[in-house]
């Protein structure tokens, strides 16, 4: 049975789907829409996308697309192990401007869900990382939006962040002072 574990601020959730495995190997079903939606878990996927990211240190964030093309994901690791980061960029939100995180990693099994109006990133803990994730809308490149990830406001605790290679973009990213969130929080 898959499990689901609300972090912090409980929109992100941890999911560990079952593993069955004998002498020739293993058998998973990683995503499997009755579970997530008997957990109010209910997102119509559009794509998958996958990254490899060779160095240890790989930051690839923190990023988010803004309405209309506004994405959840869903990340789990192939190869390797990342320190996988999501902020709150919802107006309104008691959580807002706050962080969480989770461990991702092949060995673990798990994967994270980071809803719409959340910004995402990672950062690699082994060589020759491996990241599949599921996305609930297309890439935009008119939507697309980036936050510092050393961002001091933000205050997140990186693991190696001496070690951070950062693209050109990501390296130029804005501050969250600086910015003008698109997303609005919805209480239930």
């Amino acid at each position: 049975m898959t499990e689901f574990r609300r972090l912090a601020i409980p929109e992100v959730v941890e999911v560990t789907p079952p593993k069955f495995g004998d002498h020739r190997g293993f058998f998973s079903e990683v995503f499997k829409r009755a579970a997530f939606e008997a957990e109010g878990l209910a997102i119509d996927w559009m794509q998958d996308n996958q990254s490899f990211s060779a160095e240890v240190g790989t930051v690839r964030g923190l990023h988010f697309q803004a309405p209309p093309f506004a994405q959840a994901k869903l990340i789990r690791v192939l190869r390797g192990a990342i320190f996988d980061v999501a902020v709150d960029l919802r107006r309104g939100s008691p959580s807002y401007g706050r962080w969480v995180a989770a461990e991702l990693s092949a060995e673990k099994w798990n994967q994270l869900l980071v809803p719409v109006g959340f910004a995402h990133g990672f950062m690699t803990l082994t060589p020759d990382v491996e990241v599949l994730y599921k996305v609930s809308a297309p890439y935009s490149r008119e939507s697309e939006g980036a936050i510092r990830w050393d961002d001091p406001d933000l205050g997140i605790v990186w693991p190696r962040p001496g070690d951070a290679i950062l693209s050109e973009k990501d390296a130029v990213a804005p501050y969250f002072k600086d910015f003008d969130s698109p997303f609005a929080y919805e209480a239930d």
